[in-house]
This record gives structure tokens, C-alpha cells and sequence, in this order.
């Protein structure tokens, strides 16, 4: 089996980019009801490899994304965990956006808290003043990963690309500055 080439680790998890061998984990994740129960639906297959692709780009264009993230003791894909350029209309946007998700079976591990503070660590190397984080009111566990890794909440607004998702629509928005 080949190393994982990582671009940065922390205490037990690796962050790498992407391979067109993680399609068939990441489609597994997106399918799954439970990861996707504070999205609009699960995931296709082909939405899934779209999302690599566009994830792939961001990493080739401003060298960081919403990263691969394995277990560095199993080597097992966990999800992704990083940041990514946002434009959507809403207060706060333009904005880089702090993301994460995660398999069910990792979650509860307080992986999300230590994979977000490694890529807030990653991201002080680039020009950025602040990161933002999003999420729908109705979703408490990454509410309460904004919250201990020290992000402020900011505000609510109503999502426009979950307009036509009632139980959705209303968001919140926290950040934190990366140069203080």
C-alpha cells in the first residue's frame, strides 16, 4: 500500500488532497442519510466526483481546500476537513469558509474540533484575516465545533441555495480571525 503523501498532520489525522480513488468512500459518505440529514438530500455518485473536482481546483488555485482527512493509526478515510472560497449572497461573503464531514463512525471522537484547529493552524500561512464557518440552526454538532474552537457567532441569514429547504434555510455564521 503507498504512503499517504499529507501536506500537514495533527495528533491523528492526516490532510491530504484528493485522488480519484476517494470516490468511492466519498460517494458511500454522501449517500449515507445520517451525514447528510442537514443538507438538501443525499449525494450522487456524479455529485460527489463533481465536488472533488471543484475541490481540486481550489487546492490548484489558492493551495487550500476542504482536504481528505484520514486516521493516521488505521490509515482509514475519515472525510474532509479544511476551508474553501465562498461567494453565495449573504452578509459575511465573500468569505473563506472553515467545513467539515465526517463518517458516522467518527464521529464523537472530537475529530472535527482537532481537524478544524489543524486547518486554522495551516491557514496562518496564507493571506487571510478571518475565516467563517455555516451551518443550518437545526445543526447543534457543528454549532458546537464552531463554538469550541473558538469561533464567534456572528449572526443568522437564510442560506439561499436552501431556499427550498424550510428545515434548512435558516442559518447561523461564526468566525474567527486568523491575524490578530
Amino acid at each position: 500500500m503507498k504512503q499517504p503523501n499529507y501536506i500537514f498532520e495533527s495528533s491523528r489525522l492526516g490532510f491530504r488532497v484528493w485522488e480519484e480513488s476517494d470516490l468511492d468512500a466519498f460517494s458511500r459518505m454522501n449517500a449515507d442519510e445520517d451525514v447528510m440529514r442537514f443538507f438538501p438530500s443525499v449525494q450522487t455518485r456524479e455529485q460527489s466526483r463533481a465536488f472533488i473536482e471543484r475541490v481540486q481546483n481550489h487546492q490548484q488555485t489558492h493551495g487550500f481546500c476542504y482536504f481528505v482527512v484520514d486516521e493516521l493509526t488505521s490509515g482509514d478515510f475519515i472525510g474532509f476537513i479544511g476551508a474553501s472560497h465562498q461567494d453565495f449572497e449573504a452578509p459575511f461573503t465573500p468569505c473563506v469558509d472553515l467545513g467539515w464531514r465526517l463518517l458516522p463512525e467518527f464521529w464523537g471522537k472530537g475529530y472535527a474540533q482537532e481537524g478544524a484547529n489543524a486547518v486554522l493552524v495551516f491557514l496562518e500561512k496564507f493571506d487571510l484575516n478571518e475565516v467563517y464557518a455555516v451551518a443550518p440552526s437545526a445543526n447543534v454538532p457543528s454549532i458546537k465545533v464552531m463554538e469550541r474552537i473558538g469561533m464567534t457567532r456572528r449572526g443568522e441569514f437564510r442560506h439561499p441555495a436552501l431556499v427550498d429547504s424550510p428545515d434548512l434555510v435558516d442559518c447561523v455564521y461564526y468566525s474567527k480571525a486568523l491575524i490578530e
